[in-house]
């Protein structure tokens, strides 16, 4: 399947078309320089030797920070500032001489955005984290960055609706080809690859039928074909697999969901290889899509806990979708944890545990009569989004493809009886009690 626009194809102008003079400004120019070198740490601040030998609570809590924080704060302060001043010109020369490392714009960087991005990394194992103010931010960012006019990318089909929206409505203006091939057929994701094909984009778990991915191979199709891969692991999160170790290029994260984890900040971040990521922070740097210091304190306080947070996700997801696969009124359960599940033996030789996101369909009902058992539910509120303590339910065919036909439903695979299911950090028989009586209605 091809993703194509009717809209006229816009290319982006050669290097002949600017003008010496208009190439001498722009590279002269030293909110550009500041731009292309961001001031970001090659190795942890604390100066810890082996940070990727640590456990993941221990990370969680210190990787990234500087153990003594100004005034002798064990937190970090929040720099609400937009610019950053210099003491003297002869500051600002080694500043632009790249001998100082160290904030000059808001737009290009931020003492705390420094601090998350190495604590991600680390949690990643990554060389670099590049942060943005969300993980749609993210994906855009990236592909921006890496695709120019005539370019192509293959997605595996069962992805994010605003991702696919993007590529379909908004590439294609630009010239950029996206093909679409099913999820998990590598025969047909290599089919897809042509000369001009620059990226491979798969995510895993997928959502919301939670296939996972073998990333080994798919990473190893990236690289017969000299084509870069991106792993959109948001609902996996680090805790339970690191695309990276298996050779993917870019891993993504909607970090609004579990790293977050309180349902209180937007963020998107990408992981990499240090010169793989250099033009993607160029280009964040001239669209400005950068996050707040108030939310970045909020995602590096929701990291705090992230590892103890997910221990329960995983626990309660796993215990809810075994309750509900044995459920008479439940037609369907998809969870990577259950052996039912078509890619349990992918996820079980990867993954660490499954997360909290179940989605299911109910037996022999149609769309009203499952929005009942979305209604009845006194402790999931009715929500979009995952990976927050506190428990979401939704009606996907509700929430996300109202204004979709049918046929496009069928196709993506959202059915009228779906209900999509975030488990939270609640006591796991409180919510099993409360999606007992909610199937009842």
């Amino acid at each position: 399947m091809t993703i194509d626009s009717d809209a006229t194809k816009m290319g982006r102008p050669s290097d002949s078309v600017l003008s010496a003079d208009t190439n001498s400004g722009v590279d002269c120019a030293s909110e550009n320089r500041s731009a292309a070198k961001p001031a970001s740490p090659k190795t942890s601040p604390r100066g810890l030797a082996n940070e990727q030998s640590l456990g993941a609570s221990t990370q969680c809590v210190h990787s990234g920070e500087q153990r003594q924080k100004a005034e002798g704060s064990i937190t970090a302060p929040i720099y609400a500032a937009s610019t950053f001043t210099f003491d003297s010109t002869a500051s600002l020369l080694r500043f632009v001489n790249g001998e100082d490392e160290r904030e000059e714009y808001g737009r290009y960087g931020n003492p705390n955005e420094k601090s998350v991005e190495a604590k991600l990394a680390a949690l990643e194992g990554a060389e670099e984290a590049i942060l943005y103010s969300s993980g749609m931010a993210a994906i855009v960012g990236l592909l921006m960055a890496k695709l120019s006019s005539g370019d192509e990318i293959v997605f595996f089909d069962q992805c994010y609706h605003r991702s696919r929206e993007f590529c379909a409505k908004h590439l294609s203006r630009f010239g950029v080809v996206t093909h679409q091939v099913p999820t998990g057929d590598f025969e047909a994701l290599e089919a897809a690859i042509t000369p001009r094909t620059k990226m491979l984009v798969s995510e895993s778990p997928t959502n919301p039928h939670l296939t996972t991915i073998d990333l080994e191979k798919f990473a190893a199709v990236g690289k017969s074909n000299e084509v870069e891969t991106l792993i959109d692991a948001t609902l996996a999160t680090p805790f339970n697999i690191k695309p990276i170790a298996y050779g993917v290029d870019y891993v993504l994260h909607s970090a609004t969901k579990y790293l977050g984890g309180h349902n209180d900040l937007l963020a998107g971040v990408i992981c990499g290889r240090r010169e793989q990521l250099e033009s993607v922070r160029s280009l964040r740097g001239v669209l400005g899509g950068v996050n707040s210091p108030h939310n970045l304190y909020l995602l590096e306080r929701g990291l705090k806990t992230f590892a103890l947070r997910m221990q329960r996700h995983n626990e309660n997801g796993l215990a809810i979708a075994e309750f509900l696969e044995a459920h008479p009124r439940v037609d369907r359960v998809y969870y990577p944890g259950l052996k039912s599940h078509p890619s349990y033996e992918s996820a079980a030789a990867q993954m660490r545990g499954y997360g909290g996101l179940i989605t299911f369909t109910v037996k022999d009902a149609d769309w009203e009569e499952t929005s009942r058992i979305v209604d009845a539910a006194k402790i999931p509120r009715i929500a979009a989004s995952l990976g927050g303590v506190e428990s979401l339910i939704e009606q996907p065919l509700v929430m996300s493809y109202y204004h979709c036909t049918p046929e496009d439903r069928v196709r993506f695979g959202i059915a009228d009886n779906m209900i999509r299911m975030s488990c939270g950090i609640e006591d796991t028989d409180d919510l099993i009690a409360d999606l007992a009586q909610a199937l009842q209605a």
